[in-house]
C-alpha cells in the first residue's frame, strides 16, 4: 500500500454518485436458489450446488429490503476486518435488482466478492450501486481484498447519502479488481467524501465505463481492454496506464496536464478471468474465456465472450474442511477445482498437473502455508488458469508460495504457447499481516508463455501486533520470472527486502508495474549489496537480451530510518533489445531517497523534496530520455 500521503487531484471534482450496501452474517439455508414455481409439468430447476455458508445467492424475486438487509449485515462485519478470516461471495442471479425509487446499494468490505451470475454483464442489473470506499483517517490506501464483476450498474442515489450515491464509487487500492462491469453512469475511483481522500493502485479490465471516470487522487492506476465514454478519464497523479482501451486518454507521459498517461493501443496478451454463471436451464457452470493477442476493447461488446463453458460437475468443489489429499486426488482424476470462501491451511502442496485445469477461488479464498510448505505447484503444462486466490505465508519459512513450472535451469519442456498460455488472474500474496509470515519468495514462474494478470505480492508493512518487522515477516523477493515469453499485465509488488522483481526469462513484457520499496530496513548496512545501496524494485538479469516494459512506478518511504538511500529503482542490462518506457520514482513523506531512476540515470528522488516525481521516458542500451 502507499503511505498516508498523496498529491492532491489535479482539476476540479464534480459532485456525482456513489453506491452503497453490503453485509450480512447470513447462513446458507437462507440463500440457496429458490425452487421453480412453474407449473407441475415444467422441468424442475437443477439443484443448487453446495458452495458453503459464505456464498450468498440472491434472486430478483427477493424483496429489495431483504437483500439490502443481508448485504448490510455482511458489510458491518467486514468493513474493519482487514486481517480477519471470514470470506464472502455475494452472487446475483440474472435479473434486475433495485429501482429508481428503491435502489439497492451494495457496500463491499474486506474479503467480499460481488458477482453477477449471467453469461454476460447485461444479464444482471443493479439499480443503485456497488461501493468500495475507504475509512476516514486513511482514505482508500488500505481498501484491499474485494472485487466486483460481471454485472451492469445504473447509479441511483440512495436516500440519506448525499455523497456516496452521486456516482458509482469504486475507490480502492491494491487487490480490488473491477472486471466485466458495465457502468451506465459516471464512475469515481477516488473517495472524495472521506478525509483524507487518498487512493493507490486500482485495476479495471474488460469493463465499459459509459459515463466516464474520475481518477482523482489515485497515485497509480491500470485500465485494460475496456471502454471509457461520456466525460472521458479525468485527473491523474503519478503513473496512469491504459492498454487496449477505447476512449483512453492519449499518450502524454510525463506531462501532468491532463495527466501522466501511458497509453498502448493494444494489450499484447490477455486472457480474461474464468467466472461462475447460471445457464438458461438454471445450471451452474464456469466459463473460461479464450486468450487474445493485440486485443482492444471488451470481450463481450459484440456478443458472448469467446471461450469454453464447463459444467460444475467437472469441478471438485472444495471447502475448508476438505483435506489436501482429497483435493489432490480429485485433480489427479481430471477434475477442475472451485475453492469456496474460507481460509485453508495447506501443509502439502496442492498439485496441478494436467493441462487446461481451471482453479477458481470464490470470495478471495485463502491458502495458508503451514510448516514451510509451498501451497500450490503447477506442472509444466499449458493452458492452466489459477484465479481469485490469496496465498499467505506461515510462520515457518516457505521457499515460495506458488510455483508455476519446474526449475527452468534443470531442463524440461516448459510447455506453453501464445494461443493457450497459463494464466494467473487476481492472484494475491501476503508475507505477514494477519499473522507472522516468512517465505523466500512469493511467486516463481518457470514455465514459458505465462500471463500474470493483476498480481499483488505484498510483504506487509502493517498488520496485527507482532506480525510485521524487518526480522519478523521476512521475504527476499516477490516475483521471479525464469520462463520465456512471460507477460505481466498489472503487476503490483511491494516491500520485499531484496529485489522485488527478478526477470531472468527472455522476451518478457510488463504493462504497468507498481512498487514501494521496504519501509522497515533498520540501517543502510542491512539494506545494501556489493557497494549498491538498497536493492532495485525491478531487476532484469544481465543475461537477458530482449525485454520491454511500459508504465513503471517505484516509491520509497523508509519510515524506520528516513536517511536510507536506494541507488536506483530499475536495473537492466544495457542492450538494444531491452527497452523500458515511462518510469517514475518518488520519495514519500520525506523518508528515503532514490539516487537515480534506472542504471544511474535520471534525477534523484530526494527525501528533502518529497512527493515530486522523477521520470525517464525511454531507456535502452544505456541511454535515458
Amino acid at each position: 500500500m502507499a503511505p498516508l500521503f498523496s498529491t492532491p487531484p489535479q482539476g476540479s471534482l464534480r459532485s456525482r454518485r456513489h453506491p452503497i450496501g453490503v453485509a450480512a452474517a447470513v447462513g446458507a439455508a437462507v440463500l440457496g436458489v429458490l425452487a421453480s414455481t412453474q407449473g407441475a409439468m415444467a422441468a424442475p430447476a437443477p439443484a443448487a450446488p453446495d458452495l458453503g455458508p459464505n456464498v450468498i445467492v440472491f434472486s430478483p424475486d427477493m424483496p429489495v429490503a431483504q437483500i439490502q438487509s443481508k448485504v448490510d449485515a455482511i458489510y458491518a462485519q467486514q468493513v474493519d476486518s482487514e486481517m480477519g478470516t471470514q470470506r464472502y461471495a455475494l452472487l446475483f442471479k440474472p435479473g434486475t435488482y433495485g429501482s429508481a425509487t428503491t435502489p439497492l446499494d451494495v457496500k463491499v468490505g474486506y474479503y467480499t466478492e460481488v458477482d453477477g451470475l449471467g453469461q454476460d454483464p447485461g444479464a444482471v442489473t443493479i439499480n443503485g450501486g456497488v461501493t468500495a470506499v475507504g475509512r476516514n483517517g486513511s482514505g482508500s490506501l488500505d481498501t484491499f481484498w474485494r472485487s466486483v464483476s460481471n454485472l451492469t450498474i445504473h447509479a441511483v442515489a440512495a436516500p440519506g447519502d448525499e455523497c456516496h450515491t452521486s456516482s458509482e464509487m469504486w475507490a480502492v487500492s491494491q487487490a480490488a479488481p473491477m472486471r466485466r462491469v458495465d457502468v451506465k453512469d459516471y464512475t469515481t475511483f477516488m473517495p472524495y467524501c472521506e478525509n483524507p481522500n487518498y487512493a493507490s493502485g486500482g485495476f479495471v479490465a474488460d469493463s465499459n465505463l459509459e459515463g466516464g471516470a474520475l481518477n482523482g487522487s489515485q497515485q497509480q492506476f491500470y485500465v485494460r481492454n475496456s471502454e471509457i465514454g461520456g466525460q472521458g478519464w479525468s485527473n491523474g497523479v503519478w503513473n496512469q496506464v491504459f492498454s487496449g482501451t477505447v476512449g483512453a486518454p492519449p499518450q502524454s507521459f510525463p506531462s501532468t496536464d491532463p495527466g501522466p498517461y501511458t497509453t498502448l493501443a493494444t494489450t499484447p496478451v490477455s486472457k480474461e478471468k474464468p467466472y461462475l454463471y447460471v445457464d438458461a436451464k438454471g445450471a451452474y457452470r464456469v466459463f473460461v474465456p479464450s486468450a487474445r493477442t493485440s486485443s482492444v476493447g471488451t470481450t463481450w461488446a459484440k456478443g458472448h465472450t469467446p471461450g469454453r463453458s464447463l459444467p460444475l460437475s467437472d469441478f471438485f468443489v472444495a471447502h475448508p474442511s476438505d483435506s489436501i489429499a482429497k483435493i489432490n486426488s480429485a485433480l489427479a482424476q481430471g477434475k477442475h477445482l472451485l475453492v469456496t470462501p474460507g481460509v485453508y491451511d495447506v501443509a502439502k502442496s496442492i498439485a496441478v498437473k494436467r493441462a487446461d485445469t481451471v482453479v477458481l477461488g470464490l470470495g478471495l479464498a485463502t491458502l495458508t502455508a503451514t510448516n514451510g510448505s509451498v501451497p500450490m505447484t503447477v506442472a509444466d503444462v499449458q493452458g492452466v488458469d489459477i484465479a481469485g486466490l490469496t496465498f499467505d505465508a506461515g510462520p515457518v519459512n516457505s521457499p515460495t508460495l506458488l510455483q508455476v513450472g519446474t526449475g527452468h535451469d534443470k531442463g524440461g519442456k516448459h510447455a506453453g504457447t501464445a494461443a493457450n498460455p497459463t494464466a494467473l488472474q487476481d492472484v494475491f500474496f501476503r508475507i505477514g499481516g494477519p499473522h507472522v509470515g516468512k517465505a523466500t519468495t512469493s511467486l516463481v514462474v518457470d514455465s514459458d508463455h505465462v500471463l500474470l494478470d493483476d498480481i499483488w505480492a505484498w510483504r506487509a508493512d502493517h498488520g496485527v501486533a507482532g506480525s510485521v518487522g524487518w526480522t519478523v515477516n521476512t521475504a527476499k523477493n516477490g516475483v521471479i520470472v525464469n520462463g520465456d515469453d512471460v507477460t505481466a499485465i498489472g503487476l503490483f509488488v511491494e516491500h520485499y527486502q531484496q529485489y522485488n522483481v527478478i526477470w531472468n526469462g527472455e522476451r518478457g513484457r510488463t504493462v504497468f508495474f507498481q512498487n514501494e520499496l521496504p519501509y522497515d530496513a533498520p540501517d543502510q548496512a542491512a539494506w545494501q549489496h556489493g557497494g549498491i545501496k538498497g536493492w532495485a524494485a525491478y531487476k532484469v538479469a544481465d543475461t537477458v537480451r530482449t525485454h520491454e516494459a511500459w508504465g513503471l512506478g517505484s516509491y520509497i518511504y523508509t519510515n524506520v530510518n528516513p536517511s536510507l538511500h536506494a541507488t536506483q529503482s530499475f536495473e537492466v542490462p544495457d542492450r538494444p533489445g531491452v527497452v523500458l518506457h515511462d518510469l517514475t520514482t518518488v520519495s514519500l513523506n520525506s523518508a528515503g531517497t532514490i539516487d537515480s531512476v534506472i542504471n544511474g540515470k535520471g534525477s534523484a528522488a530526494e527525501a528533502e523534496h518529497s512527493s515530486i516525481p522523477h521520470t525517464v521516458t525511454t531507456y535502452s542500451n544505456g541511454v535515458a530520455n
